[in-house]
């Protein structure tokens, strides 16, 4: 007989510690919907640009120098 007992007390645990982490789960759940991950951070607004973007420099890298000269080296 205290063996049935002792078995549905643990059984009983069991089931009362999944509702707890399921209602836990649920609630956490709600917080992150409500929170919007896009937003910029407070008191960091987005700026409206005033100017187009910079334009792609018409200039060859620096470095291009050294690619001719490795490339007429191989030649």
């Amino acid at each position: 007989m205290e063996t049935a007992v002792t078995v549905a007390v643990i059984i009983f645990m069991i089931i009362a510690g999944m509702f707890l982490i399921h209602r836990l789960n649920a609630q956490h759940d709600d917080r992150i919907g409500a929170f919007r991950y896009s937003d910029a951070l407070p008191g960091i607004g987005r700026r409206i640009r005033k100017s187009p973007r910079a334009a792609v420099p018409k200039d060859p890298p620096a470095d291009a120098t050294c690619r001719e000269h490795r490339e007429r080296s191989r030649r």
